[in-house]
């Protein structure tokens, strides 16, 4: 059975446990512990809780590039060391992104029955936009019942449809209206259970729930690292599921297996945010006494930072001479106790 890409909580195919991408667990730790603590954070920290992850370091160091080239995170300098800072964009992602999040437990219990319906053509002239258009509709929850049209009981996202379709220029192209459903065709059940794969999703929450039952960390570190896989897969959960209504999905898993992980990421979170404060402290001190180095050094960190990345990723600096120069920390080490996976994992 298929499940969501980079979870952390399921391997596709066995569902055994696995840590997910290191982009996609960056992301995580971004949003659920740099985001709330409104500080810079060190790419010792990163490395660290990627490490932990059972994310090698190298692959750690290149999805920190990566973020810095999407624009996620920008970089400050200071002596050898780097610290990053969740920027504009990031930020907005995860401000819209927590509200669909954290609205997988909802019932919608004041549904008013009406529907919004998308009927997008995409001419050969703008072939490129099929793929960010179907990943954008699925995302914002619409299901495809039949070729070529898209629905969802979520008029309220309408917005967000309509920035889509414009974003991809296809408004000219694109046919749109909300209302009820009448007896004519499909009624609302059959409608369900075409436009959307619930029975692969159904498996998928039963899974999630048999792991996150099992789940009894003792540590400080064991709860962080637990936290972020959690929240990993929380965060990936509403790529699949529509979030129904419950007058059209009575009793689904789903909002069950939501609120089980909402509280435990409500357990854990004090010890996880404490355990992660410390982490970034103790290498905010190892900073702080680390020496400057040479312009010699300099020149070989900027070679390194290229033949890493593959482009010059621009930090601020007080002195003018660092604004081009990037290189990684050095990371403590991790036990390997908390590591979930041998396995080398993806950047992507």
């Amino acid at each position: 059975m298929a499940t969501p890409h980079g979870s952390a909580l399921l391997q596709p195919d066995d569902g055994s446990v696995t840590p997910g991408s290191a982009r996609s667990l960056l992301f995580t730790i971004l949003g659920e512990l740099v985001w709330p603590a409104g500080r810079p954070v060190w790419t010792a920290t990163l490395v660290h809780l990627l490490r932990g992850l059972g994310i090698e370091e190298q692959t750690a160091r290149q999805a920190i590039a990566r973020a810095a080239s999407s624009d996620w995170i920008t970089a400050a300098k200071l002596g050898r060391e780097v610290s990053w800072s969740i920027t504009p964009k990031l930020r907005q992602i995860f401000e819209t992104g927590s509200l669909r999040v954290y609205s997988l437990s909802d019932s919608f219990s004041q549904w008013d029955g009406r529907w919004l319906a998308v009927l997008p053509t995409i001419p050969a002239s703008h072939r490129s936009a099929r793929r960010p258009l179907y990943a954008g509709l699925t995302w914002a929850g619409l299901g495809n019942p039949a070729p070529g049209l898209w629905v969802t009981p979520h008029v309220e996202r309408v917005a967000e449809i309509r920035e889509l379709v414009g974003r991809l220029d296809l408004q000219r192209h694109t046919v749109s209206f909300a209302g009820t459903v009448e007896a004519i065709g499909l009624d609302q059940r059959e409608i369900v259970d075409r436009g959307w794969d619930l029975a692969s999703l159904r498996g998928h929450y039963e899974q999630v729930k048999g792991i996150i039952e099992a789940l009894a960390p003792q540590t400080s570190d064991e709860k962080l690292f637990e936290s972020i896989r959690l929240s990993n897969e929380y965060q990936i959960l509403p790529r699949t599921d529509p979030q129904l209504p419950e007058a059209l999905l009575p009793g689904w898993i789903g909002r069950r297996v939501a609120r089980r992980i909402e509280a435990l990421r409500a357990q854990w979170k004090p010890a996880a945010q404490t355990r992660f404060a410390e982490i970034d402290a103790e290498n905010s001190s190892r900073t702080a006494v680390a020496p400057l180095p040479s312009e010699h050094d300099m020149r070989d960190h900027a070679r390194s930072a290229g033949a890493l990345s593959g482009a010059a990723i621009p930090i601020r600096s007080a002195s003018p001479i660092w604004s081009w120069i990037w290189r990684p920390s050095r990371s403590p080490g991790c036990g390997e106790t908390l590591t979930r996976s041998g396995k080398a994992a993806t950047s992507d």
